[in-house]
């Protein structure tokens, strides 16, 4: 199973910009989708940005469009996300996924089909 690490996490302020990259220990193109997902404290985990590597297609939850850009570097094996005008309801643990089962799509959870990486913790203060 494909192993993931985050990393580019940490403290900003809001209108402030951080980008999160995530290592893949397997070819990137193993898997049928790539993306990142976030979970605020005392909140579900959810979708923030994905990104289906056979076609390219990218999904952005409502919250984020327009500010967030993910993107594969297959050279490199990573996949990054580009967070711009950060705002405080950002804040939360970021999480790297790749869903393997053919047919997934966001922003559902890729359940046991899916690998995680151990999470970058963002912080954004007002």
């Amino acid at each position: 199973q494909v192993q993931l690490v985050e990393s580019g996490g940490g403290s900003v302020q809001a209108g402030e910009s951080l980008r999160l990259s995530c290592s893949a220990s397997k070819f990137t193109r193993s898997a049928f989708a790539l993306g990142w997902f976030r979970q605020a404290p005392g909140k579900e985990r959810e979708a923030a940005a994905g990104i289906y590597t056979g076609g390219g297609q990218t999904y952005y939850d409502d919250s984020v469009k327009g500010r967030f850009t993910i993107s594969i570097d297959y050279s490199k094996n990573t996949v990054d996300l580009q967070m711009n005008n950060l705002k405080p309801e950002d804040t939360g643990m970021y999480y790297c996924v790749a869903a393997t089962a053919s047919g997934y799509t966001f922003p559902d959870l890729p359940g046991r089909m899916g690998a995680w990486g151990q999470g970058t913790q963002v912080t954004v203060s007002s």
